[in-house]
């Protein structure tokens, strides 16, 4: 069984899901999907893609650390987007985060997210060493 991983430094799920979970035969770590806010839940970069996708990649980074892990270790990301037109921003800012060779990565176009402010959701899967 799946064990759910919350942790702090992040708003706590406001639903039936945690913020990570390991999977349960070793250290593979499934992010859930991260948006941009901060530790209090309120949207960050509201109209920006960049501030927000950048907002939405710190939230994952606060994931993995917590997990003794780093953008390293991610294998796959899932990109939900409401407007793909804003890929070149979305791909400046995750230049930041990911060097080559990159994880495996599905973008795909939404008409909306949890919040009709937010434009970005990132999901992601970690292989951890040890």
């Amino acid at each position: 069984m799946a064990q759910g991983f919350n942790p702090s430094g992040l708003k706590a799920p406001f639903g039936a899901f945690s913020h990570a979970a390991w999977a349960p035969a070793g250290r593979t770590l499934h992010i859930s999907g991260q948006v941009a806010t901060d530790d209090e839940g309120r949207v960050v970069g509201e109209g920006d893609m960049r501030a927000q996708t950048e907002q939405t990649l710190r939230n994952i980074a606060t994931v993995l650390r917590a997990a003794g892990a780093t953008f390293d270790d991610i294998v796959a990301i899932t990109v939900f987007v409401t407007d793909m037109k804003q890929l070149g921003a979305i791909h400046e800012v995750r230049r930041r985060y990911f060097k080559p060779p990159y994880p495996a990565s599905t973008l795909v176009e939404v008409k909306s997210l949890v919040d009709p402010r937010l434009m970005i959701e990132i999901n992601a899967i970690a292989v951890v060493a040890g």
